[in-house]
């Protein structure tokens, strides 16, 4: 057990499930949903996206006592109603999510060029940036991978019947597959290749 890494991945997580989040309720609101907006969700405060569970104690555990990663942000409320697109839409917002961790990751890789002596806990950030938007584009509600299933036609009664038991189904995929070691070292091969490609 690690309990200085543990403390380092649930700050790093933290950091970049905020530009998550915002960037849900940016572009829900850019389609016509105030929602995020009336909820206070179009914000870089990190209070305003912390779910104290998915985004502190159980990024913790698992990373203390399995080595994996597993956490989430508090989700952002948008009604398919009025975002233009409808559930076309809502995949957009979606998408925005898993897209604003790939920028992150690219973020930190650029850092890395300057801040030499923290090239350790850069990779560290852009590979959990990576690993949180493989994770989010899982179709398994509710993730945000899920929102295409809704696009799909699939009924919503179904999609909620599915997403009570969403948690497990998450749990079960990650640690006894090999999803949760693909997603692994797809996450730091494709941050090495970044930290590379801005090195020229």
């Amino acid at each position: 057990m690690n309990w200085a890494q543990a403390g380092v991945d649930v700050i790093i997580f933290w950091m970049l499930t905020t530009p998550h989040e915002f960037a849900h309720a940016w572009v829900a609101e850019k389609l016509g949903d105030p929602t995020p907006r009336e909820e206070g969700r179009v914000t870089l405060n990190p209070l305003a996206h912390v779910d104290w569970m998915g985004t502190v104690i159980l990024p913790a555990l698992t990373s203390l006592f399995t080595g994996g990663f597993l956490g989430w942000g508090r989700p952002v409320n948008t009604n398919v109603a009025r975002l233009r697109g409808h559930y076309n839409g809502l995949v957009v917002v979606a998408l925005a999510g898993p897209a604003s961790n790939v920028v992150f990751a690219m973020v930190m890789a650029i850092i890395g060029l300057f801040w030499i002596d923290g090239q350790q806990i850069l990779f560290r950030a852009a590979y959990l940036s990576i690993y949180l938007a493989l994770f989010n584009l899982l179709p398994v509600p509710p993730l945000d991978g899920s929102k295409f299933l809704l696009a799909a036609k699939v009924p919503p009664q179904i999609y909620v019947e599915v997403a009570r038991f969403g948690f497990l189904i998450i749990l079960i995929a990650i640690f006894s597959t090999g999803l949760g070691r693909w997603m692994s070292e797809a996450s730091a091969l494709t941050a090495l290749k970044m930290f590379t490609f801005v090195r020229g």
